[in-house]
């Protein structure tokens, strides 16, 4: 990864990426500017062979307290959607890169904070870590963020964030589905590369086969996702690398990816 960012800290360990939000003087708060090098970054991540996942990360004691409130005080309306579009296209791109992306959640995510950890594959979140959508409390409703959070949690549980603004905690966020595990602080990163390592024992190609599959069935009805699915699977079994995988597990040995 040779490009170098001014809001962003990027490191590779054995074919993982830990993206680093690294404002943490502003909370790491999503300015238009550090929403423009996550994007670009991601993009470049995902057309990167070597990389087969992905941390996202934050400096500093707050994971992301949303978009930079500085940025959103008189503007034109092109240029209010020229931050959310900004924003989206940043969710969208994190959901369609081949390699998972886990987020690594310290101290406070909230607003488009929370709806970042929301859209990621995966979680992992140290117990004093919090998740708020609180723009209601300020006039500004968290609307984009509600897409995401709303997909991970369901109804009922996004819209009691969004109505009251109230934080949930850790364990909380992991019963609802918005994180996959808590653990000691201590213990953050250590746990999210190892979840990371796990994942980058598959082949590199399969994981992005089955995540693309994952988004594209989410939200179709139960037989349009099979009709779906069935197709990807089909394809899926003509591969190389899927021969090798049943082959290897027939002989009892470790697998040997050509990413083909």
């Amino acid at each position: 990864m040779p490009t170098t960012y001014e809001y962003l800290l990027v490191e590779t360990h054995d074919a993982i990426a830990r993206v680093t939000l690294n404002r943490p003087e502003k909370r790491n708060s999503l300015s238009l500017a550090l929403m423009r090098e996550v994007n670009a970054c991601l993009k470049e991540i995902g057309n990167s062979p070597d990389i087969r996942a992905v941390i996202v990360a934050a400096a500093g004691a707050v994971f992301s307290a949303g978009h930079d409130l500085s940025e959103m005080m008189n503007r034109s309306l092109n240029e209010y959607r020229q931050i959310f579009d900004t924003c989206v296209e940043m969710m969208a791109t994190m959901q369609s890169i081949p390699q998972p992306v886990i987020a690594q959640v310290q101290g406070l995510a909230t607003a488009a904070g929370c709806q970042l950890v929301a859209t990621c594959d995966l979680a992992i979140a140290a117990e004093e870590a919090k998740f708020a959508t609180p723009g209601v409390r300020i006039g500004l409703f968290c609307s984009t963020p509600m897409v995401a959070l709303t997909r991970s949690i369901g109804r009922k549980r996004a819209l009691e964030m969004l109505l009251t603004g109230r934080a949930i905690e850790a364990r909380t966020a992991m019963d609802w589905g918005l994180i996959n595990r808590v653990v000691p602080a201590a213990q953050l990163s250590e746990e999210t590369f190892a979840l990371a390592r796990q994942i980058v024992e598959a082949s590199p190609l399969i994981l992005g086969l089955g995540k693309q599959a994952f988004y594209a069935q989410i939200d179709l009805d139960q037989q349009k996702a099979y009709a779906y699915t069935k197709e990807i699977m089909s394809m899926n079994a003509m591969a190389e690398d899927a021969h090798e995988g049943m082959s290897a597990f027939l002989e009892k040995r470790a697998a040997c990816w050509r990413g083909r």
